[in-house]
């Protein structure tokens, strides 16, 4: 009943249209002080227009919610209410299947978080393995470096005893030259 009322208001919405864009070619070939006062005029007749069109939609929205209601209150059809049995019976399928769906997808993120707690808590151990031989590596550098001082010292004292026993051993090789010289003299 509507449809038919607003398939001329439609056809006016068109030719409405037509004549903004006329007016609108016509106001670029104004210039001066009148181009702005046209321009100003246009622009409220566009936003008239729209307003009347968003009207007209809500209106057509309005008188289908109520052909709508009414087809289904009536319960004349029966085809249609068996077509509306299968839809609705289809789009159940589709629901529960989403929902299946949901849950699996549930799930899976419940195992990956899982898995994801697992991973961390044994990097927090390697972590610490790895940290304390850290620190056991730096304690046997300590105690290389200090190993390294004392064979190096031992190393100068081994040295020094040798070359005191080098100068010991000529002195009494020349003490004992010293005492054959004078004895056969």
């Amino acid at each position: 009943m509507l449809a038919n009322k607003t398939n001329p208001l439609a056809a006016n919405f068109d030719d409405y249209d037509l004549l903004i864009e006329q007016m609108e070619l016509e106001v670029r070939e104004v210039t001066g002080e009148e181009k702005t006062k046209l321009t100003n005029r246009l622009k409220a007749y566009t936003n008239e227009m729209k307003r009347f069109d968003q009207d007209l939609k809500k209106a057509k929205v309005a008188f289908s919610d109520q052909e709508g209601r009414h087809e289904l209150l009536s319960g004349e059809d029966s085809h249609n209410s068996e077509d509306q049995r299968a839809r609705l019976l289809d789009n159940t399928e589709r629901v529960e299947r989403s929902g299946r769906q949901l849950d699996e997808g549930y799930r899976m993120c419940v195992e990956t978080e899982q898995i994801g707690v697992d991973i961390m808590d044994n990097l927090h151990r390697d972590r610490e393995v790895i940290e304390r031989a850290r620190e056991r590596t730096r304690a046997t550098d300590k105690n290389l470096s200090k190993s390294s001082r004392i064979l190096t010292g031992m190393m100068r004292r081994i040295i020094q005893n040798r070359i005191i026993m080098a100068v010991i051993c000529l002195a009494i090789l020349g003490v004992i030259g010293l005492i054959i010289y004078y004895a056969t003299k």
